[in-house]
């Protein structure tokens, strides 16, 4: 094939502009908002006019960009990319349709960018700040009157941008990594017309991507989420571990017996109880903390803090054992090191640390136990779950749309493109026959894998294929002429015989040739006279007459007007040529120019009135073709010089042919043989020496 210029691409610096413009307009947005205290983001006008501008990848990745260095200060708004970016992908779908042609189909995409915004940014807010909300439809009522008014600015600007850009500027926004040639406009037109029978490759692939996606994540997800429980039961243990260490610490092994008695009056019993309720406040997730002696009779309280919804038991209450512990009472009672409880009971889903608080004899006086809420670990995790997805649905925008935008210029175009060429192919002329090599050619489709192979390998086949033709129609016609010719020799063989016949056969076939040319310039008999069955009559017009070779030479030189007998002998030419080209068609069965011929020998003959011979067939019966050889034969035997006879003059002849319509010759033949007069009067002229009578 040769080496090849490589495909000029449209260089990307207007779409990279665009995206930096865009994205600098949702920076100043943000900023303004946040500068005058506005309730509004304005932090998606750029996302909205890259979109619209420049298509799904400019809007998703401004998008992008704009939460991306908005994070690096604010690492929540990292989870918040994903509203952006649907904001993008409307905003691409509705330039697409063409609704920011209009205004009033501008404004009416407002209802709809505020939702895609508003329903994701509503739910992640819920799950990331539940303390700061009430319920979920007050959040999602306040996020919707802050977003309509955000998205109706924001739309309004893009409208008023996209209107007043220059067409010329926009379409330079459109970048495409092409590799190959560009399309035509129509081309591109066609190709987007060419559906697939089913499902297109882009779709298979968008779901092969999003189920690996998906499956990627999910896996991803739960293992993140054991982990992250794992790690967040671990963290919490600790801190009540801690904590209830601490809290073993500040109480008086040998003061317990008289805390227990004495509480509050207790010496001492009221600045430990201080640094306990110290310790509990400096960590928030510390729900209780309190001290308790275990006797065979229950948990005698030592200390037990209040919380605001619960008041501690006072200093020598005893609690029963709740049934949860019961398995512990033992361990208790002697004493022993207990590992964190887990327990969901009357005081809710708590974790709880016991530590001993040991004497100076090594006795185990009590346990100072912390208390850690198992909710919070719930809301860390629904929390750390809606991050998680938040991110993960982003990014999933982002690969399916560049992934699909990949897919779409380096296997879609080519294999689309190359589809049309080969089904736009022609093969009815030269011309055609080039033009369709030469598009082909054209796409110059350099992806530089199995389609570019696939491509080369189609284009070679067709190239060699085209040549193969071509060479098979220059032989073709090289046999056809030789066929023709040795037709007109056979013609002439049988003419010579005749003494007086000079150019019959010539004239006659040019007669027929004009009479089917103007009939089909009339449009009569469209379903017969196609340019196939005009090329067969031209070619077997000569063997009109080839029964007369079998036809004796003293009827057929005879110089005086036939005998009936004789004449009887002369019309078995008739038949007896019908037998002969019925021997070549045994050899050729499907040559529609010997049918033809069969034809014209057999029939020229008969009358539309059903008085000729050799059959007597009449009107339609008899084949088109002989009736045209019979306009063309008899007005050549009109106009031509016979022994017996002087020629007739031209208007003569046509008087005659004008007379016989409807009763000897086809009337709608004859008319357009009428119709031809100045090219039939050329052709009469041209064989205008005088030749020798023929007999019919």
């Amino acid at each position: 094939m040769g080496d090849k210029p490589a495909v000029k691409k449209q260089q990307p610096y207007y779409v990279i502009g665009l995206c930096v413009v865009s994205f600098l307009m949702n920076m100043l947005g943000a900023f303004i908002c946040e500068k005058f205290g506005l309730d509004l983001y304005l932090d998606t006008v750029g996302t909205v006019l890259a979109a619209v501008c420049g298509g799904y990848i400019p809007g998703i990745l401004v998008a992008f960009c704009t939460t991306f260095i908005k994070g690096i200060s604010d690492h929540e708004a990292l989870y918040y990319s994903l509203c952006g970016m649907l904001v993008g992908v409307c905003g691409a779908y509705f330039s697409k349709h063409k609704f920011f042609n209009s205004f009033f189909k501008t404004v009416a995409t407002i209802p709809i960018f505020t939702l895609v915004a508003v329903i994701p940014d509503s739910i992640l807010t819920w799950y990331l700040y539940p303390e700061s909300q009430t319920t979920f439809g007050a959040q999602l009522s306040s996020d919707f009157r802050i977003e309509l008014a955000d998205k109706s600015i924001t739309v309004i600007i893009v409208f008023l941008i996209f209107t007043l850009l220059p067409k010329t500027l926009l379409k330079k926004f459109r970048y495409q990594v092409l590799y190959q040639a560009p399309l035509t406009p129509e081309m591109e037109k066609a190709v987007r017309k060419n559906r697939p029978r089913s499902v297109s490759i882009n779709i298979k692939i968008a779901l092969i991507l999003t189920l690996a996606s998906f499956l990627i994540a999910g896996s991803s997800t739960i293992i993140s989420f054991v982990l992250y429980r794992d790690a967040t039961i671990h963290d919490h243990e600790s801190i009540a571990t801690g904590v209830a260490e601490v809290a073993a610490s500040n109480i008086d092994a040998d003061m317990v017996d008289e805390y227990i008695a004495k509480g509050d009056a207790a010496e001492g019993y009221g600045e430990v109880e201080k640094r306990l309720y110290m310790l509990r406040s400096s960590h928030a997730d510390i729900l209780y903390i309190y001290a308790y002696k275990i006797e065979e009779d229950g948990c005698h309280v030592v200390f037990d803090l209040d919380t605001d919804e619960v008041e501690g038991s006072e200093a020598g209450d005893v609690i029963p054992f709740d049934d949860s512990f019961s398995a512990l009472v033992p361990d208790l009672l002697a004493g022993k090191p207990i590992d964190p409880i887990i327990t969901d009971d009357s005081y809710g889903w708590l974790m709880t640390v016991y530590k001993p608080v040991y004497n100076d004899s090594g006795e185990c006086v009590c346990y100072a136990a912390a208390d850690i809420s198992m909710n919070d670990i719930v809301d860390y995790q629904n929390r750390f779950i809606a991050k998680l997805l938040a991110l993960f649905i982003g990014f999933f925008i982002i690969i399916i749309a560049v992934s699909l935008w990949f897919v779409r210029s380096n296997l879609l175009t080519p294999v689309n493109t190359i589809a049309y060429s080969a089904g736009a192919f022609a093969f009815n002329s030269d011309g055609a026959l080039g033009e369709s090599v030469e598009r082909l050619r054209g796409l110059d489709i350099r992806t530089g894998d199995e389609i570019e192979n696939l491509y080369l390998a189609f284009l070679k086949t067709t190239e060699d294929s085209v040549r193969y033709v071509e060479d098979i129609k220059e032989k073709t016609e090289t046999i056809s002429k030789m066929q023709n010719g040795l037709i007109m020799v056979l013609a002439d063989l049988v003419e010579s015989r005749d003494k007086c016949t000079g150019d019959h056969v010539r004239k006659t076939a040019e007669y027929a040739r004009i009479i089917m040319t103007e009939m089909k310039k009339r449009g009569m008999y469209p379903d017969q006279l196609t340019d196939e069955f005009i090329n067969d009559v031209m070619n077997a017009a000569p063997l009109h007459d080839v029964g007369k070779i079998h036809v004796s030479d003293m009827i057929l030189n005879k110089p005086a007007r036939l005998t009936d007998e004789e004449f009887a002998i002369m019309r078995t030419h008739t038949t007896l040529g019908s037998k002969i080209i019925d021997r070549a068609l045994d050899m050729v069965p499907d040559s529609a120019y010997l049918r033809e011929a069969k034809n014209l020998s057999e029939y020229h003959h008969e009358k539309w009135n059903g008085k000729g011979y050799p059959h007597g067939l009449s009107g339609e019966d008899i084949p088109l073709s002989a009736r045209i050889m019979a306009v063309a034969d008899v007005f050549d035997a009109l106009v031509s010089r016979r022994s017996y006879k002087e020629p007739f003059t031209f208007e003569k002849a046509m008087d005659i042919i004008r007379t016989d319509a409807g009763t000897h010759f086809d009337p709608l033949v004859a008319e357009a043989f009428l119709g031809a007069e100045d090219e039939v009067r050329k052709v009469a002229e041209s064989f205008s020496k005088a030749e020798p009578a023929a007999k019919e």
